[in-house]
């Protein structure tokens, strides 16, 4: 049974640093070497991996993605209106997989593991396995 984290969101669309969060379980779990699967089981949310030393990066991020799927375009057919959210989870992914070597997650020097949030403001779950 995979193990999960909360994240509470505070906007329609943001990036939120998960990082110490996936640590965190993989410490209280006691994994020294192996892999963390992180997923999204939401349908308008997912995760990534990026640079997380500058905040520019995530808005340049957000702010891309808005202008290629935007919130109000006519032509969407799905009636909750947030087809949108739909579109740019499929585009983030629901899942990334990282390396743990010494009980640590082995990222790059400016890596960190972002929740990607095209539906808020919401409260959120991350599954998270490791092996």
């Amino acid at each position: 049974m995979p193990q999960s984290i909360s994240v509470k969101t505070s906007s329609r669309v943001e990036m939120v640093d998960i990082t110490a969060s996936v640590q965190k379980e993989v410490s209280r779990l006691g994994v020294t070497e192996g892999f963390c699967f992180v997923y999204v089981p939401h349908t308008t949310a997912g995760v990534t991996i990026n640079e997380g030393a500058d905040p520019a990066v995530c808005h340049d991020i957000i702010s891309r993605l808005n202008e290629l799927v935007p919130a109000n375009e006519a032509a969407y057919r799905h009636i909750e209106g947030n087809s949108d959210s739909h579109i740019k989870a499929s585009m983030m992914g629901s899942s990334v997989t990282v390396i743990i070597e010494k009980a640590q997650l082995v990222l790059g020097t400016w890596q960190k593991i972002f929740f990607c949030e095209f539906d808020g403001p919401r409260s959120r779950r991350v599954n998270i396995k490791v092996w």
